[in-house]
């Protein structure tokens, strides 16, 4: 009996901690939109593959007439190590690239606001992360150690005329 005790709580501890990896943080901020505001269809959501961020498509109604722009914006890092004429490996440098995309502005119809998926931004290529690292002398060799890692992300959902997103969501 203990043992089937003891086996139930791993496997439910291994299912929580699994689904907690992929797991954002929505929030909604109702003065930041106009009275009435709500999800229609779809589920505002974001999901991470590897280095790639995708935020899905959904409906908002009672908007009236307020245009609205969906943002999302991610910080990327890569080791890169640095070599000096004689062969010699200096201490690494690290370095952190941010990229954003947007689904520019979104005009509703009818009081809703149809707002796209938006995918992205694409991490910055090997050559953006040597450019933006500087090495002790200008004449070593840059060379990237390992795979650019996805830092942080975060989307925004913005109403024209507001200061704040009615929609955040974080990792």
């Amino acid at each position: 009996m203990i043992r089937k005790f003891g086996i139930a709580i791993a496997a439910v501890t291994t299912l929580v901690l699994t689904a907690s990896v992929g797991l954002a943080a929505t929030t909604f901020n109702s003065s930041a939109a106009p009275n009435g505001t709500h999800v229609q269809t779809g589920t505002p959501g974001c999901t991470v593959d590897g280095l790639t961020v995708t935020c899905a498509s959904y409906e908002l109604a009672g908007v009236g007439n307020a245009n609205a722009q969906a943002d999302l914006s991610a910080t990327y890092s890569a080791t890169v190590d640095c070599t000096n004429k004689g062969g010699k490996l200096v201490p690494v440098k690290s370095s952190v690239q941010p990229a954003s995309s947007s689904t520019g502005e979104l005009e509703p119809k009818n009081g809703r606001l149809a707002v796209p998926a938006l995918v992205g931004p694409p991490a910055p290529s090997t050559q953006d992360f040597l450019n933006a690292a500087t090495c002790p002398n200008g004449n070593w060799t840059k060379s990237l150690a390992g795979s650019p890692t996805l830092e942080s992300w975060t989307y925004t959902l913005t109403f024209a005329g507001f200061n704040a997103p009615y929609i955040t969501i974080t990792p």
